[in-house]
């Protein structure tokens, strides 16, 4: 039931994230936001694309996700791209700091949601693909759909 709600209050997705990276782990982070940011993310308004999430004196923060002025944001509106603090415990940011600080590992936002009227960020641990790890994640999904359209039409026949 948490997560036909969780899917259901999904405000922006990184679709990118799953084709460029392994995700090995994921964790739920909340984000401080102005009060103009939260209202134009309710609309939808938000992008995740070419977002990452970087570590800095122990707090985590979300930079390069844009999340468009408010429309009836007069003159307290905020910067679409700021660097947003996320909110973790001390001992999640200690363990991300070491599984990052080996090479290829990086921290991604997979998606930002509501739940329970706050805004939360899903955030995952993730090793960079090569090339043809991309390749071969296309080709299972082509064959993945070749297989479930065969299925679908020996099921009307």
């Amino acid at each position: 039931m948490a997560v036909k709600d969780k899917d259901r209050n999904v405000i922006a997705q990184n679709k990118r994230a799953s084709h460029d990276y392994f995700i090995e782990e994921t964790y739920e982070a909340g984000i401080v936001l102005k009060g103009t940011e939260i209202k134009s993310m309710r609309a939808g308004r938000m992008n995740l694309k070419d977002s990452f999430a970087r570590i800095s004196n122990g707090e985590m923060y979300l930079h390069n996700a844009h999340i468009s002025e408010y429309e009836q944001g007069n003159r307290y509106n905020h910067e679409p791209t700021r660097a947003r603090k996320l909110l973790l415990h001390k001992k999640q940011i200690n363990t991300l700091i070491g599984q990052t600080q080996q090479k290829g590992y990086s921290i991604v936002p997979l998606k930002v949601y509501i739940k329970n009227g706050f805004a939360k960020v899903l955030i995952g641990l993730a090793k960079g693909k090569k090339n043809y790890d991309k390749r071969e994640t296309l080709k299972r999904q082509d064959a993945k759909r070749e297989v479930d359209r065969a299925l679908k039409e020996r099921m009307k026949g």
